[in-house]
């Protein structure tokens, strides 16, 4: 079968969930990605978030093909040298005590209200306005969005959702009932909105003064995506829950709900997950881990992504441009129309990249992009967004 062929039969069998751009990827090497008929990409999805690594890394495929061959799945229910150290590595790295190894964001997400609400014996969960936690049932009902919540209403009881970066919102909504606040640092798909300074803590101190459990949502955050291992260090908080996925390991399934000293271990058989701590996906995090460490990527995504912003602040015109947002590699740029035609354009000019809602360009290049490759995406987005190329 050629390519349209493919993309039909696909299309046929696929659950119609997902609206798929008229493009068939075949293979990704580095910060670039191929169709089929040969032509690259530099891939500003990032996985969504997911492949801070890039695509192929060697430090990835030698862990993948190392730990295929000696054993793929082993359930929480024995002990596992690869998970165990995998287990130490983030730990240590996280600076919290405790781990849940499960599969993806969402799931970490569910694992985290379970947490919450065990430990404090409460039910209550405050969110945000804008946030987006996961699309499964419990994720579902922090996420904001009311066209991914309301054709699956009801969904869980007490949860409320409050303006971000409003600290008065947070403190009016706590009550004995509320187990936990989540919260994310830089909301990425309700706009790219980073916590204001100061934020992030005076939550931290309110859900503290309430006997509430902080939860900081680090799906999209994580693993060097703004400039440190993990966004709320630059902060100066310290989560009680961190949930984390995408890029822990490098674009292979994972996920995991970090746990603080306010947590503890959890009584047994409260919670668990199949393939969650598989040994190959913790012999791929701890890969993974030891290149965000090592590699110096985390910190040049922090200075480079900030020069990048303020060239688009100079140089962007205000008459298609809101605003540009961000953190490291974590761009959002606010437009005045929506964001489709614009989507389309850069593609048009082998750049793919994401919405962030409707007026929103998002881009989430690899960590691992050249700086050549970020300055043509950041001279070509100014280019579509002057006019040139819509």
């Amino acid at each position: 079968m050629d390519a349209s062929q493919l993309n039909q039969l696909e299309d046929h069998h696929s659950s119609g969930a997902y609206v798929k751009r008229d493009l068939q990827i075949v293979r990704g090497e580095g910060a670039y990605l191929f169709d089929a008929a040969g032509n690259r990409y530099i891939d500003c999805v990032g996985g969504q978030g997911s492949t801070n690594l890039g695509h192929a890394h060697p430090a990835i495929v030698e862990a993948i093909q190392s730990q295929a061959a000696q054993l793929i799945s082993c359930p929480e229910l024995f002990h596992n040298p690869i998970r165990a150290q995998y287990q130490a590595a983030l730990c240590q790295a996280a600076k919290m005590p405790r781990i849940f190894l499960c599969n993806s964001g969402a799931e970490a997400n569910e694992g985290a209200i379970k947490i919450a609400k065990l430990v404090t014996g409460r039910s209550g969960i405050v969110a945000t306005m804008r946030g987006f936690h996961g699309r499964t049932n419990g994720a579902l009902s922090l996420t904001w969005e009311k066209r991914y919540r309301e054709p699956f209403a009801p969904l869980l009881p007490d949860v409320t959702h409050v303006p971000y970066n409003k600290i008065e919102k947070i403190e009016n909504a706590l009550t004995p009932n509320t187990a936990a606040v989540i919260v994310e640092v830089v909301q990425g798909e309700g706009g790219v909105h980073p916590a204001q300074a100061g934020y992030l803590q005076a939550v931290q101190a309110a859900c503290h003064a309430n006997g509430s459990l902080l939860i900081v949502d680090e799906v999209q955050t994580g693993f060097g995506r703004t400039g440190t291992l993990f966004a709320h260090w630059q902060d100066g908080i310290q989560p009680d829950l961190m949930t984390v996925a995408k890029s822990i390991a490098a674009g292979v399934p994972m996920g995991a709900v970090l746990m603080g000293e306010r947590v503890g271990a959890l009584p047994p058989a409260t919670h668990g997950s199949t393939f969650g701590g598989n040994p190959l996906a913790c012999a791929v995090g701890l890969a993974a881990l030891a290149v965000y460490q090592s590699s110096g990527l985390v910190e040049r995504a922090l200075t480079l992504g900030a020069e990048i912003r303020q060239y688009w602040t100079e140089h962007l015109p205000d008459s298609a441009v809101r605003a540009v947002r961000g953190r490291g590699f974590m761009f959002g740029i606010e437009l005045r129309d929506k964001v489709g035609s614009v989507l389309s354009a850069l593609q048009d000019r082998g750049i793919v990249a994401l919405p962030a809602g409707r007026t929103v360009l998002r881009l989430l290049p690899p960590l691992v992009m050249s700086d050549d490759d970020l300055w043509h995406v950041a001279h070509t987005v100014t280019d579509v967004l002057s006019g040139t190329d819509v």
